[in-house]
């Protein structure tokens, strides 16, 4: 009985030896959002000390979207916002701030803080 037990406890082992792991994906986009009566989507950013929260925000191909970027912490890094076409936008402290964004027809676009140490991206989900 020992014999058995031993040999099938090998075998497991040997067993999860040859599995396949696959590698943790990238954190999912976020999905969620408010569509207003125009039709365009409103997805709140928090910039604050972690950087950007959601960091990836998916959409449709070519959907419109409105980020909305509050800033909740005091420091230089993020109180700039790179947009996804190059230009610089001040974030107030506490105060939100909206930037239409078109979700790109594949792929992503990225968005980033003044100092490009904190970044973003809005992407392309699979139609």
């Amino acid at each position: 009985m020992l014999r058995l037990s031993i040999v099938v406890a090998l075998a497991l082992v040997a067993c999860k030896k040859d599995a396949v792991v696959e590698p943790p994906a990238g954190p999912t986009p976020v999905t969620a959002g408010a569509v207003g009566g125009d039709g365009v989507r409103r997805v709140a950013v928090d910039a604050g000390k972690d950087g950007y929260r959601p960091e990836r925000i998916g959409g449709k191909p070519g959907e419109k979207l409105v980020l909305v970027f509050t800033r909740s912490f005091d420091a230089a890094c993020i109180a700039q916002l790179k947009t996804p076409d190059g230009k610089l936008v001040d974030l107030p402290m506490g105060k939100p701030v909206e930037v239409p964004v078109a979700v790109p027809a594949t792929g992503e676009v990225g968005f980033a803080c003044g100092m490009d140490m904190f970044h973003g991206a809005v992407v392309a989900s699979a139609p």
